[in-house]
């Protein structure tokens, strides 16, 4: 059977897996700021990025075509991914709040690793392997992107080398395991292998980590490898446009049960699986063919799109990347250590923050007590333990639903599950023992 409509669970054939990736650079109001040289404060010129990128992916960055082809190769890494993924209704959810809303979440924690991260991690080392890298280094927060990038490498026989968040590597040993079965080496970030993790251990040994730093180290790592490159897990317009996948079967689902959602909601930190989710519908909001809500949900530790300046700043802290047009808390930021490593970044990816500027998206921060207590109600009526940082998400939905029953709107409310949170137990144990605090800055 290739379709079931039943608005329980809405699923999608093979066949039905994106042959392209949408690029929301073609359709926003106002043309996307480019980066810019540190240097010069120039627009970065091709060549500039070959240090760190192979040359598709640079191309893919810079573009400003509206779609882009996805090779074959990486369809069938996709079908193994799960996808594509079913968007299914959370009648349990809605029950427990008693509320007219409609709820509706895609599942991206049923790839092998668990979220959405390997949507772009596959096309990246497809991309670096076409080209003769051998090598791919890259940073970790919460170790999703470590683990889907691990994979990816060995699905297409690259070594990978991972700078994990010193503060995660701690809290989630697992997910270090994760990468090390795949094949991956891990380091605690700040490290000893890289000259500027050395010159900040020195500083301080108990430094905890960014993942500004981990960036730093990972690029360090890469400039001075051979046949190596840098793969980034969020932030970069690549990345935007490899997780439109996931928005794009969100559109082709909601059509299928002739619905059009009023709320569209994804937790952000950097601002991959959010605009991954939301920038296909958004597309159609901007060409003005649907009436939907975008709302992107923060920590408020870690308040970059609700109390950031936008502005040019570095991605990265030791100021080796270009200087992106973003919203930022400043490079030099250091997060408290919050369970959602996964937003523990100090800047927004500068296609979110464009569409934030211009109206498209409606910021809302978070606390951390707040999302899982979310995260709580989620798991006791949908059964699906979720990742903190898609409890951010979640807990924006709750509200959502609650002012609709106040309100008594029959709401469409659809949110992206960026991924489970199996591996996240520590967070989960320390709000269930009362020892968590909300961690407000």
């Amino acid at each position: 059977m290739k379709h079931q409509s039943s608005d329980i669970r809405v699923t999608l054939g093979i066949e039905d897996i994106p042959k392209k990736w949408y690029n929301i650079a073609a359709d926003l109001p106002e043309k996307l700021p480019p980066p810019l040289n540190p240097g010069t404060k120039e627009p970065i010129r091709f060549e500039e990025f070959r240090a760190i990128f192979p040359d598709e992916i640079i191309r893919q960055e810079m573009s400003e075509e509206r779609y882009i082809d996805i090779p074959d190769e990486i369809r069938q890494a996709l079908i193994m991914l799960n996808r594509p993924s079913p968007l299914v209704r959370a009648i349990r959810l809605e029950k427990a709040l008693n509320t007219p809303a409609k709820i509706f979440y895609k599942r991206e924690d049923l790839s092998p690793t668990g979220s959405h991260k390997p949507n772009t991690a596959v096309a990246q080392a497809y991309y670096n392997m076409k080209e003769g890298i051998e090598n791919l280094t890259t940073e970790t927060g919460a170790g999703q992107w470590g683990s889907a990038l691990a994979l990816a490498c060995s699905m297409f026989g690259l070594n990978c080398t991972v700078f994990m968040v010193r503060v995660s590597y701690d809290q989630k040993p697992y997910r270090r395991y994760v990468m090390e079965t795949y094949g991956a080496k891990v380091h605690p970030s700040p490290s000893t292998v890289t000259d500027f993790g050395q010159k900040l251990l020195k500083e301080n040994p108990k430094n905890t980590g960014s993942l500004g730093i981990a960036i730093s180290e990972a690029i360090e790592t890469c400039v001075k490898g051979q046949k190596t490159k840098y793969a980034l897990g969020s932030v970069a317009n690549h990345v935007m446009m490899h997780q439109t996948v996931i928005g794009q079967e969100v559109v082709k689902q909601m059509e299928m049960i002739d619905t059009v959602p009023d709320y569209m909601i994804g937790c952000v930190g950097g601002g991959s699986n959010f605009a991954g989710f939301a920038f296909p519908m958004m597309g159609l909001k901007i060409k003005g063919k649907v009436h939907t809500e975008f709302i992107a949900a923060e920590p408020v530790a870690v308040p970059s799109l609700t109390e950031g300046e936008y502005r040019y700043d570095f991605g990265d802290t030791a100021g080796m990347t270009p200087l992106f047009k973003m919203y930022t808390l400043g490079h030099d930021f250091m997060p408290s250590p919050i369970h959602a490593g996964g937003l523990r970044y100090h800047g927004m990816a500068p296609t979110v923050s464009a569409a934030t500027k211009q109206g498209l998206v409606t910021p809302m921060a978070v606390d951390q007590n707040d999302t899982f207590s979310a995260g709580l109600m989620f798991a006791r009526t949908e059964g699906i333990i979720p990742a903190p940082e898609s409890t951010h998400a979640i807990r924006a939905v709750i509200d959502l639903a609650l002012k609709a029953k106040k309100e008594n709107q029959k709401k469409v409310i659809v949110f992206n599950l960026s991924g489970h949170g199996l591996l996240d137990m520590s967070g989960y144990a320390s709000y269930l023992s009362g020892q968590m605090n909300g961690h407000t800055h």
